[in-house]
Order: structure tokens, then C-alpha cells, then sequence
């Protein structure tokens, strides 16, 4: 079935980051699948987490850095980054801040993110 999405839910997070979610439980009840937007400062970042549910990261502006196992990769607007689930990863902005687009398989939840306590 066909469904138009009119707009995106905004999540609250700290640290001056926003989130506007248009698919996933939140905005559309969706459990398989959570496609958002998302608007960092300059040099914020997050806790460390350990997913249990792929990411696949398209920056549109800015940079991300994304700490992993193997070290930090940064990712510059037009590039992508996936993380798999049970990969422990940390997020954080460049510089000059970041825009991008997160999906998530099966949809994020702040349970099964298995953020570490900050």
C-alpha cells in the first residue's frame, strides 16, 4: 500500500543535535526500516553504542566522523559510511558541523542502540 509521509517527527536530543525522523517508529510506526535527518554543530558527538541494527550514513554537508574498532573514519558530504550491527561506533561532527541522512535496518530505537552511559 501506497503511503505519502506529510512531514517528519522532530526527536529531542541533548547536546544541540536535531533529528527529524520521516519513516520509523516514531513518525510512521514503522519497525523495519527508520530514514532521518539529521542536523549536528560544529564538534558535537555522541556516546559510544553498540547497534543492533545496521546504519547507513549519507552526509549531505559538513563531515562526520565515525570512531570504530579499526579507528576514526571521517566522511565528507556526497560520501557514505555503514556500520553493521554489533560493531561498536561514536559519532561526531566536523568542524563546520554536519547534515545528513541516517537509515537504519531494522528502525532505531534508543534500546536497541545500546548507547554506553555518558
Amino acid at each position: 500500500m501506497v503511503r505519502r509521509i506529510d512531514a517528519a517527527t522532530r526527536i529531542p536530543v541533548p547536546g544541540g543535535k536535531i533529528i527529524d525522523e520521516y519513516v520509523g517508529r516514531v513518525n510512521s510506526g514503522d519497525e523495519r526500516v527508520s530514514i532521518a535527518h539529521m542536523q549536528a554543530p560544529p564538534e558535537w558527538e555522541e556516546p559510544p553504542q553498540t547497534p543492533e541494527f545496521a546504519e547507513y550514513t549519507l552526509v549531505l554537508k559538513g563531515s562526520v566522523i565515525v570512531e570504530h574498532e579499526g579507528g576514526a573514519t571521517e566522511v565528507g558530504a556526497g560520501q557514505a559510511f555503514v556500520s553493521e550491527p554489533g560493531e561498536k561506533i561514536r559519532y561526531r561532527s566536523g568542524p563546520s558541523g554536519a547534515e545528513y541522512v541516517a537509515v537504519c535496518l531494522p528502525a532505531f530505537s534508543p534500546e536497541t542502540a545500546n548507547r554506553d552511559d555518558a
